[in-house]
């Protein structure tokens, strides 16, 4: 029998948030890649009934209490991202991770312009093409990433 790691979508969030939500420099607070939408889009393709949508809709609703964004925009953000891994897991998960990070890529950009649309509806519209920048960084992370992820739970 299978066990879904759910102690480790738990623990791999909650460092996620707290990566996410640490004050850095100007600068390098540009260019940081969601560090949240990457750990759920993980979990989507490897493990995707431990934490699911569900899961992700709470960490993007922490990342907004914890940011003061609008509230509810990380939170349908990551939820659609969490949707869209999970439907896709059986095809992901065979491909390398070249391949993947485009698909993080992707779903990253896809990330950002839900947030920047949800923020420009609400009147806080102060993006920077630096926004744009951080999906790149985000899919040129991602083998690191999923390979410490991978070291978290036995994948079969």
């Amino acid at each position: 029998m299978n066990r879904e790691p759910r102690w480790a979508v738990f623990f791999t969030v909650l460092v996620a948030l707290v990566a996410q939500a640490l004050p850095l420099w100007p600068w390098l607070d540009n260019v940081r890649p969601s560090f949240i939408a990457l750990v759920i889009i993980y979990w989507g393709i490897f493990a995707p009934h431990a934490g699911g949508i569900f899961a992700a809709w709470l960490a993007g609703l922490a990342l907004d209490v914890f940011k003061g964004e609008v509230l509810g925009q990380n939170a349908l953000a990551v939820a659609l991202l969490a949707y869209i891994a999970i439907s896709l897991h059986q095809r992901l998960r065979n491909q390398t991770l070249v391949q993947q990070s485009l698909f993080v890529f992707a779903m990253l950009t896809f990330n950002e312009l839900v947030v920047w649309a949800i923020e420009g509806w609400s009147g806080k519209a102060v993006s920077t093409q630096w926004r744009w920048i951080q999906p790149m960084i985000g899919a040129m992370l991602w083998p690191f990433i999923a390979l410490l992820l991978g070291r978290t739970h036995s994948r079969s």
